[in-house]
């Protein structure tokens, strides 16, 4: 279950020269466990990562570790068998489960949604099918988009069949199988599906049919006021320090990004996709099979080239982000590499660490981490004010461009943050220089947008609007935005 707004960690800009010599030193000397922990240990001094990792090398696991605290308050550390929640990774499990239906003769791929679920809307329901639910091309706008969607309905525990109706029976944003666009909206109607078919909870399939068999003893669906051992804390990371991370009624995230796991736990169900255990080769080669934006059956597929020799091989993959919690899977299929990346310290980007770790793996010396933007700025900010921090911010994308990561989510990051803060006419400089860096970007229009409507300057923010619109006609905050901020 993805945000559509990064709102990543702050940390302390602690990596220097010392860090990359290590890496390189532990790359030469071939031992691949000690040049990814070194790799690992410089994005946690920069405030990258703080979780658990498993990495494995041809089937064979050579680095399980924790990194940081599971729980800040009490000093605990993250181990191996920290429970984490999965977010958008829990969607491959529901896949799976819909997958074994299929092949039970349960549904078919072409089944229509409305005839699977009776209750779902009829003139859309009717156009959808199961596969379109599968891989994003449903049309079926995500839930998280609705304006203030959290704020107004992220406590409470919703009934499935009320959730569907009320949240993700919407108009159609395009014709089925037309388009791609990422909808968890789709994933928690697969949930429905899936219980409407066993006649049994989404977390009792899910345990009898998969957990259970694989001996995944620390994975299932979370459930807030069950005490759950050896569970994260969420965290997020803000210039002045840690924060507890905004709470969310799980049954929100439901079969869309409701599960916890640990990267012990990830490791059997890596091991058990590639037996016949669970599903028969012939669905299984349909699951990962890439559609548009090569997306599969909850998990993302591409060819890439590897390492020195840029050698084909098939990536499968998917992050997860909910608040407080960033996840990241990744398996190097013909050679049966794994990393798996649980964090607990915000939605972090980790794909950038994840293809160093697989650097190492294929004997090449990866790129050291990239210092967060956000972080120097917001320093810069307390100290000095925004206009240093303005003036800053492009003479180091002049002087050491490679050294920092000056990507559109760390400026929005840092935007939202100040928001947060009330301090709005800071968050809108900041989103400024967003839209200047990324001109064609619809979502920093979108922001700068929400920055200058937070600061009472109604036509700023319509043209905003517009202008995200204009880049994005899917956008539906700015659809939603605009026609408030018109209304007579």
């Amino acid at each position: 279950m993805n945000a559509r707004r990064n709102r990543s960690t702050l940390g302390m800009l602690l990596f220097g020269v010392a860090g990359a010599a290590v890496l390189t030193t532990a790359a030469v000397a071939g031992d691949n466990s000690v040049a990814i922990d070194a790799l690992i240990s410089s994005y946690q001094k920069l405030g990258l990562f703080n979780g658990s990792v498993l990495v494995a090398e041809r089937g064979k696991v050579i680095l399980k570790k924790g990194y940081g605290l599971a729980n800040a308050e009490w000093g605990i550390p993250n181990t191996p068998d920290t429970v984490f929640r999965l977010a958008s990774v829990s969607k491959q499990f529901t896949a799976m489960l819909v997958m074994q239906l299929v092949e039970e003769g349960k549904l078919t791929l072409d089944s229509r949604l409305s005839e699977v679920l009776p209750y779902y809307r009829k003139d859309t329901g009717s156009r959808v099918t199961i596969h379109n639910l599968l891989n994003h091309t449903s049309g079926i706008p995500n839930f998280l988009a609705r304006p203030g969607f959290v704020a107004e309905n992220g406590r409470k525990r919703w009934p499935v069949e009320e959730f569907v109706t009320k949240f993700c029976s919407d108009d159609l944003q395009f014709e089925p199988g037309s388009k791609f666009t990422y909808s968890n909206s789709g994933y928690y109607i697969l949930g429905a599906v899936i219980e409407k078919l066993a006649g049994k909870p989404f977390e009792q399939v899910l345990a009898e049919r998969i957990t259970g068999p694989l001996g995944m003893r620390s994975t299932g669906y979370e459930h807030s006021e069950r005490v759950v051992p050896k569970r994260a804390s969420g965290y997020e990371r803000t210039p002045e320090g840690l924060r507890n991370a905004q709470f969310i009624e799980m049954s929100v995230a439901f079969a869309a990004g409701g599960l916890v796991s640990t990267v012990e736990d990830l490791y059997l169900w890596d091991q058990a996709l590639y037996t016949d255990k669970l599903l028969s080769p012939k669905l299984k080669q349909v699951m990962f099979t890439p559609g548009l934006e090569n997306y599969a059956y909850g998990w993302g597929v591409r060819q890439a080239q590897v390492g020195p020799k840029k050698e084909d091989r098939t990536l499968q993959s998917h992050a997860g982000g909910i608040f407080g919690f960033a996840t990241f899977i990744r398996r190097v299929v013909e050679d049966r590499h794994l990393v798996v990346l649980l964090n607990n310290t915000g939605e972090t980007g980790l794909d950038a660490m994840t293809m160093g770790i697989i650097d190492i793996l294929y004997g090449r010396t990866p790129p050291p981490p990239k210092r967060p933007i956000g972080d120097t700025l917001a320093a810069t900010i307390t100290q000095k004010g925004v206009d240093a921090a303005v003036a800053q911010y492009r003479d180091l994308k002049h002087r050491e461009k490679d050294s920092y990561d000056f990507g559109e989510e760390e400026l929005n990051r840092l935007g939202y943050q100040l928001l947060g803060a009330a301090k709005t006419g800071e968050a809108i400089a900041i989103f400024k220089i967003n839209v200047e860096a990324y001109p064609e970007s619809w979502n920093v229009y979108d922001s700068l947008a929400e920055g200058y409507a937070n600061a009472g300057q109604k036509e700023l923010a319509i043209k905003n609007y517009a202008r995200s619109l204009e880049l994005n006609p899917g956008n539906r905050n700015a659809v939603e935005q605009l026609a408030k901020l018109t209304k007579p």
